[in-house]
């Protein structure tokens, strides 16, 4: 760790740091690659930990690929990535519905068609994927035939969101054996020249609402996103790196989980907001301070190449 968090992260600094860590776990957009184009120089850094023996993960609270759909866009881009280091908020509730839920009937799905599949691929039948239009009156919005079989609702990005698809979800809700898991609580949704769309967490509290549950939440800063990770690799935290964008997000799961953590600049979170929080005497804030911080993670390159 820093010895005064916030550092910027110089040629030497990076050597350092490098050499005291055996694993990287990148966030992806606004760290590697922004829409449809790798960030310059973040393929090359990639492959430059890989040939010094680093090992080399993609952790990312976007819900809408599956973990192969993410190999072939890291494909596609240049980087050198197999889908068993990416992890998804799709697989990651799916790991977390089947191993920790231990679920083994059905459940009801707010999210995507690659949610859909990575349910599939653990076991899991999910019902409600595509358009639920609103139909009849109010007592039968109340009436919905619900399937016996759902034993937990899932929540991830759904472009077709309904007010039909949030009754259903209230209904089996009603349950209180019926649990409730989320993919992740990102508000808004970056995109270039400065605008953005809703997330999933406007979703999610959409549900919570009027449930009146609070979900068990899988994705960053929720600790289990690492979990996921470690369990299959097992992992060391303290010889870890987290890079990411996001202070909320990235920099928070790093501390959350006791991983070292480096914020880049081509994304979302700016210095001036990690200052604000490392003079701020709020518990919640400090874990959102990043030990390091660098323009671009391209600026590691000649540390790697020395």
């Amino acid at each position: 760790m820093a010895a005064s968090k916030c550092t910027r992260l110089t040629v030497a600094l990076s050597r350092h740091l490098l050499d005291s860590v055996d694993c990287v776990l990148f966030d992806c957009d606004g760290v590697i690659w922004r829409g449809d184009q790798a960030i310059p120089g973040a393929p090359e850094v990639i492959s430059s930990l890989k040939k010094n023996g680093k090992r080399v993960f993609f952790v990312t609270n976007n819900s809408t690929k599956t973990r192969q759909m993410y190999a072939d866009k890291l494909d596609k881009l240049g980087f050198e990535a197999t889908a068993d280091e990416v992890f998804g908020t799709a697989y990651c509730s799916a790991v977390y519905l089947k191993n920790v839920c231990k679920i083994d009937g059905k459940v009801y799905l707010i999210g995507s068609n690659a949610m859909r599949q990575e349910l599939e691929d653990v076991g899991i039948r999910p019902l409600g994927v595509g358009p639920d239009p609103v139909s009849g009156v109010q007592k039968d919005w109340a009436d919905v035939p619900l399937d016996k079989e759902v034993q937990a609702v899932l929540v991830g990005f759904d472009e077709h969101f309904s007010y039909m698809k949030l009754n259903r979800a209230l209904q089996y809700l009603c349950n209180p054996d019926c649990q409730f898991v989320g993919t992740n609580t990102d508000t808004r949704l970056p995109l270039e020249g400065g605008k953005a769309v809703p997330g999933t967490g406007c979703l999610l509290r959409a549900v919570e609402t009027a449930a009146q549950r609070q979900a068990q939440v899988v994705g960053k800063p929720s600790s289990f996103m690492f979990e996921c990770v470690t369990n299959q690799f097992g992992l060391d935290p303290e010889k870890c790196l987290m890079v990411g964008d996001r202070l909320d997000t990235d920099i928070m799961l790093g501390s959350n989980c006791g991983l070292k953590t480096l914020l880049t600049l081509t994304g979302v979170s700016t210095v001036e907001e990690a200052d604000a929080n490392l003079k701020s005497k709020c518990p919640l804030q400090q874990k959102m301070v990043p030990d390091y911080y660098i323009d671009s993670i391209a600026d590691i390159l000649p540390a790697l190449q020395a």
